[in-house]
């Protein structure tokens, strides 16, 4: 009896190398709360950011974190409307 190959039944979907370019999403627990984090490429930084931890300038093209709470009561919307753009050491020692 042959072996059925259950992919054959899948719609295909395309590699979307923007998004892995990106940097994916991590969830991560700091001081008892989790947060989603995701990395942006210094070709994905096109704007200037203030980052939370230290108050200093994100630059145009300066790879960093973006991050939000995983658990916000009101829900995935507001989180990401809450979202704060970190640099990647000042996020690491938070």
């Amino acid at each position: 009896m042959g072996r059925r190959n259950s992919r054959r039944n899948r719609e295909f979907v395309p590699l979307d190398l923007d998004r892995i370019r990106g940097g994916l999403r991590r969830t991560e627990v700091r001081r008892g709360r989790e947060y989603t984090v995701q990395q942006v490429s210094a070709e994905r930084a096109i704007k200037v950011y203030t980052c939370p931890g230290c108050n200093l300038e994100i630059p145009v093209g300066q790879a960093h974190v973006v991050v939000f709470s995983a658990d916000n009561i009101m829900g995935d919307d507001a989180a990401i409307a809450d979202r704060r753009h970190w640099h990647s050491h000042c996020w690491r020692i938070a």
